[in-house]
């Protein structure tokens, strides 16, 4: 799906106008977190790389919590969408 700020997934269907935002920057596929709710995380939050969030996931399950960074953010679904 595409609007004005590009291309997007909803990747909560328990929260369909929650966005993950999708673009490809020199080759690397990048996410960046839309939330009408909350606007302030598009605006704080900038663009980031998947392997920031695989890091971030590491590092998560190193401290043994039970989030899981990588649920919001999936790599097939953007690569997906910016082939077509």
């Amino acid at each position: 799906m595409k609007d004005e700020l590009g291309v997007y997934y909803t990747p909560s269907l328990q929260h369909p106008e929650v966005r993950m935002y999708v673009r490809d920057n020199q080759g690397e596929i990048e996410f960046r977190l839309y939330n009408p709710d909350e606007p302030i995380i598009w605006e704080k939050h900038q663009w980031v790389p998947y392997q920031a969030i695989e890091a971030a996931a590491v590092m998560f399950r190193e401290k043994n919590t039970d989030r899981n960074p990588l649920a919001l953010y999936d790599l097939d679904i953007a690569r997906k969408l910016l082939e077509d």
